[in-house]
């Protein structure tokens, strides 16, 4: 069932086994293993089901370290930023979950082999065929194409699968309103999660609604589903027994905060003749029904060799060039990519590429691993939002290991596309 918190009788007390804060990804992922089930969950959506200005102004804050996207990135209402996600999909790799000892403060507190037994039931969710992220057999199988290994060792590939995009509330928001042990409360901003007088365990969350009514929601137990930014702020937000913020007696809460830094404009890769480049390598490619494509990421060896973080690398086109004009012109592009579907060189019919066309121009793009740093984290600012609340307050940094890293990565990737033979970064 679904409920309006701004609907609510003032002062309403609801009740629940569970309690799940955040209905994005993971708090609908959640609450829907419990459907059916003996447990009464109630699903707690500070948004309703629509995107309202109001209501994602409460994301803003302030920024004293790298810029970020504080309200830009993430998305305040049912479904949470699966609204705006883009769809791409990728394994990890075992190594990412290692503790390495030239990375201080890294390792999971379990390793891939546990991980990797949500993959299947997470490709479902997500909808995305089987999770072969690694598997260069069943990718030239699908394809058609024959994917050479890379010359070096110092590289592999790694295959990237787009969801449809799955948006979270409009796929499972049916099946939710319609379970009898689930209630989804919308429009309820958690605005302290109440502890007892120890502080040792929790006992309530209390609720707020941007028309000025308050509530309280009562449970046995919690999840707090909120995301890497907005967690923090909640428990450090949740000062009245415990003035640090709960959770925080380490001075922990909010500290590590970690992207996958993403650049892009970093290089072009020129490609005299495109053909000799497998087009999974630069387009998206339809695979048991979904986009797929490849992407370069540097083998477990040379990371290990070269005490390095991981990384990935995408190519995309972005223009042809022939002799006389600029690459950069996008009518240029069109004509270059009109060309080639014309040609022998993607449909098996036609002429080949006019001899004027001189090649194409690839862009490159990446998303790296973070070192973990202590003095990268979430705080709050003095600046209160509409419900009273501290706002969020981002220090993000980066580090010399994260700048080493990529330098030295893309002089691997150039190397290794000068040694494949097929063009130049």
């Amino acid at each position: 069932m679904f409920i309006d918190a701004r609907k609510l009788p003032r002062d309403s007390r609801l009740t629940a086994d569970l309690a799940i804060i955040g209905a994005g990804p993971a708090g609908i992922t959640l609450a829907r293993s419990m459907i059916g089930g003996p447990t009464r969950v109630c699903l707690l959506e500070a948004g309703g089901t629509a995107l309202d200005g109001p209501t994602q102004a409460l994301y803003e804050g302030k920024n004293v370290g790298i810029e970020y996207p504080l309200a830009g990135s993430r998305l305040r209402y049912f479904g949470g930023s699966s609204n705006h996600w883009g769809g791409f999909c990728r394994t990890l790799h075992p190594i990412d979950l290692e503790q390495r000892d030239w990375l201080p403060d890294s390792g999971w507190p379990f390793g891939f082999d546990e991980l990797q037994r949500y993959y299947e039931a997470a490709r479902v969710i997500v909808e995305v065929s089987p999770a072969r992220c690694s598997d260069r057999v069943y990718w030239q199988e699908k394809t058609g194409e024959h994917l050479r290994e890379m010359p070096s060792g110092r590289m592999d590939l790694a295959f990237i699968q787009f969801s449809p995009p799955t948006r979270f509330g409009q796929r499972y928001g049916d099946e939710l309103k319609a379970a009898a042990n689930i209630d989804v409360l919308l429009n309820a901003n958690v605005t302290n999660i109440g502890v007892t007088q120890d502080g040792q365990s929790v006992q309530r969350l209390d609720i707020a609604a941007l028309n000025g009514l308050r509530h309280r929601v009562d449970a046995k137990a919690f999840v707090l589903a909120t995301g890497g930014l907005e967690n923090p702020r909640l428990l450090l937000l949740s000062n009245d027994v415990l003035p640090a913020g709960l959770g925080n007696r380490h001075d922990l809460v909010g500290r590590y905060f970690m992207e996958h830094p993403h650049l892009s404009g970093l290089g072009e890769v020129v490609v005299p003749d495109i053909d000799r480049l497998p087009k999974v390598y630069w387009r998206s490619l339809p695979v048991d029904g979904r986009d797929a494509g490849a992407s370069f990421v540097p083998s477990d060896a040379f990371l290990r060799q070269n005490r390095l973080l991981n990384i990935q690398f995408t190519l995309s086109y972005r223009s042809g060039y022939r002799k006389g004009e600029a690459s950069g012109n996008p009518d240029i592009g069109a004509k270059h990519l009109d060309m080639l579907a014309a040609s022998s060189k993607l449909t098996g019919r036609g002429n080949p590429v006019n001899e004027d066309w001189l090649g194409a121009w690839l862009g490159l793009g990446c998303a790296c691993e973070q070192a973990p740093n202590p003095d990268s984290r979430v705080m709050l600012a003095d600046e209160q939002d509409v419900l009273g609340l501290r706002k969020i307050c981002l220090d993000w940094r980066l580090t010399e290991t994260d700048r080493h890293s990529m330098v030295r990565h893309l002089e691997n990737l150039a190397m290794e596309i000068g040694a494949l033979g097929t063009g130049r970064m």
